[in-house]
């Protein structure tokens, strides 16, 4: 794996965070790079067919930081759906680019697994909240403000989702005719209604 770091972050703790949460999943043949943002406050990407991830931050953040995110189980008030913004705290931007990494790395996870790459950015943001609740004690909350019990977040099988990730792939030698891969998926930062949940339809 080549793993890049431009920030003032320690890229040594950056990369032994990365690895240890990664386990025990194939991350060999990926590129990760940190690098700050042009102003977002963060974002991430993937790019399925070269396996780079990025992870970008903001030089302005103050900490801790609170995300918004996806994880929260969609819920129905009987005329449409909708999906409650639960959050989760950093304390430091150590934390926040791992989650970033991980969200993408499971986006990358999921392709390789062969599993459809769509609608996945709930499950992603769980394998990522995941991590830094167990292992960081990052605190999630709900819209209201109280702890959100992990039952109520952690509601895939994620590991299971990608299990054939771990499976060696074959590897086919690209056409040189064959355009640059495009950016596939991207993480920014989510808007929180005054109503603290995003409308799904």
């Amino acid at each position: 794996m080549i793993f890049k770091n431009s920030t003032h972050l320690n890229r040594q703790k950056l990369l032994i965070q990365f690895l240890d949460a990664a386990r025990p999943y194939p991350v060999d043949d990926l590129t990760v790079s940190v690098r700050y943002s042009r102003g977002a406050d963060f974002s991430g990407t993937c790019y399925y067919d070269t396996g780079r991830l990025f992870c970008n931050l903001g030089r302005h953040l103050d900490y801790p930081y609170t995300m918004a995110t996806y994880i929260a189980r969609t819920v129905s008030n009987g005329k449409q759906w909708s999906k409650p913004l639960y959050t989760i705290e950093f304390a430091d931007g150590y934390q926040l680019a791992l989650f970033i990494l991980l969200h993408e790395l499971y986006h990358w996870l999921v392709k390789r697994a062969g599993r459809n790459t769509r609608q996945k950015e709930s499950m992603c943001d769980r394998f990522a909240a995941r991590h830094l609740h167990d292992h960081h004690n990052c605190p999630i909350h709900t819209p209201e403000g109280t702890p959100a019990a992990r039952a109520d977040w952690l509601i895939n099988d994620l590991d299971a989702f990608v299990a054939a990730a771990t499976k060696p792939i074959n590897r086919q030698i690209p056409d040189a005719t064959s355009k640059p891969a495009a950016r596939e998926t991207t993480l920014e930062p989510k808007p929180v209604s005054k109503s603290s949940q995003i409308t799904l339809f």
